[in-house]
C-alpha cells in the first residue's frame, strides 16, 4: 500500500488568497470577413436554379440567318477590287487584252562584249593523287611564298626587347657587385666554391625528393598538407637557386 504524501505546513497556507481568474484574450476577427461572406453570398445568389432562369428573352426578329457565321473580311479587303488583289487565288490573275505589257528596259550596257574583250584567266593548278584530284596550285604549299615576305628571317621585335632587357638587367647586376666590392662588402666565390655549393644544394634537393615521394597519397590532415606545401617551397627555392649558380660562372657573395 502506497504512502500518501501531504504538503509540508506553512502559515501562508492559512492567509486566504484571492481566486485569480485567467481571461481569454477576444477572439480574433479578420477585418476581411465582411468583404468575404458579402463575395460568396453574390457567388451563390448567381448559381440559383429555382425557378425559371431569369434573362432576357429572346427577340422573334432576332433569328439565325444564313451565312451569319461565317468569317467576313476586313473592310480594307473588301473595298479593294478583285483584279487588283486575289488573295485566295495563288496565281495571278490573267491580263486583261486591253492592259499594256511592261517591254523589256532598254539598257546601253553591252553584255557580250566585255566577255569577248577580257576572257577569263585560268589559274594554274596540280594534281596531288594518282585518281585525277587537283587543286589550285597557290594554296598547295608548293608556292614558296613564305620567303618571300618582307620580314623573312628578321628578329622579332619582342626577341629584341627580351634581349635588351636581360643586358640591361646584367648591366645593373654589374654595376651593383663592383659597387659592393669597391666597398668590401662582398668577396669573389671561385670555381671551386661555386662547385661545392652547387653540389651541397642538389644533395639537399635529393633529400627533400626523396622525402617527399615518401609522403602518403591521401592529404587529410592539416599536418600532412602543411608539410607537403613545405616541402615543394623548398623544393621550389632550391631548384631556383641551383639555376643561379648554373647561369652565372662569376658570383660574389656577402662579406662576413
Amino acid at each position: 500500500m502506497s504512502e500518501v504524501v501531504h504538503p509540508q505546513e506553512s502559515v501562508y497556507n492559512l492567509i486566504p488568497r484571492e481566486e485569480v481568474r485567467c481571461e481569454k484574450p477576444p477572439r480574433y476577427m479578420s477585418r476581411f470577413r465582411p468583404a468575404v461572406v458579402l463575395e460568396e453570398k453574390l457567388a451563390k445568389d448567381a448559381m440559383r436554379t429555382m425557378g425559371p432562369a431569369k434573362v432576357e428573352r429572346p427577340s422573334p426578329d432576332k433569328y439565325l440567318k444564313k451565312h451569319s457565321k461565317e468569317p467576313k473580311l476586313p473592310e480594307i479587303f473588301a473595298l479593294m477590287s478583285s483584279t487588283h488583289l486575289n488573295v485566295f487565288s495563288e496565281k495571278p490573275a490573267v491580263p486583261a487584252r486591253t492592259d499594256n505589257q511592261p517591254m523589256a528596259v532598254h539598257t546601253e550596257r553591252h553584255l557580250i562584249k566585255p566577255t569577248a574583250v577580257v576572257p577569263m584567266k585560268l589559274q594554274p593548278t596540280c594534281v596531288d593523287t594518282n585518281k585525277g584530284h587537283k587543286q589550285l596550285l597557290e594554296n598547295s604549299g608548293l608556292v614558296p611564298k613564305y620567303i618571300r615576305k618582307k620580314d623573312y628571317g628578321v628578329v622579332p621585335e619582342y626577341l629584341l626587347q627580351r634581349s635588351e632587357e636581360e643586358r640591361r638587367a646584367k648591366e645593373e647586376y654589374d654595376n651593383f657587385v663592383k659597387e659592393q666590392k669597391d666597398q668590401g662588402a662582398m668577396k669573389h666565390l671561385s670555381d671551386e666554391e661555386r662547385q661545392a655549393v652547387l653540389e651541397g644544394l642538389k644533395k639537399t634537393w635529393d633529400e627533400l625528393h626523396h622525402e617527399y615521394q615518401g609522403l602518403s597519397l591521401v592529404t587529410d590532415t592539416l599536418s600532412k598538407k602543411a608539410h607537403k606545401e613545405r616541402l615543394e617551397t623548398g623544393m621550389k627555392q632550391i631548384e631556383n637557386d641551383i639555376k643561379f649558380f648554373e647561369r652565372f660562372q662569376t658570383i660574389y657573395i656577402p662579406n662576413k
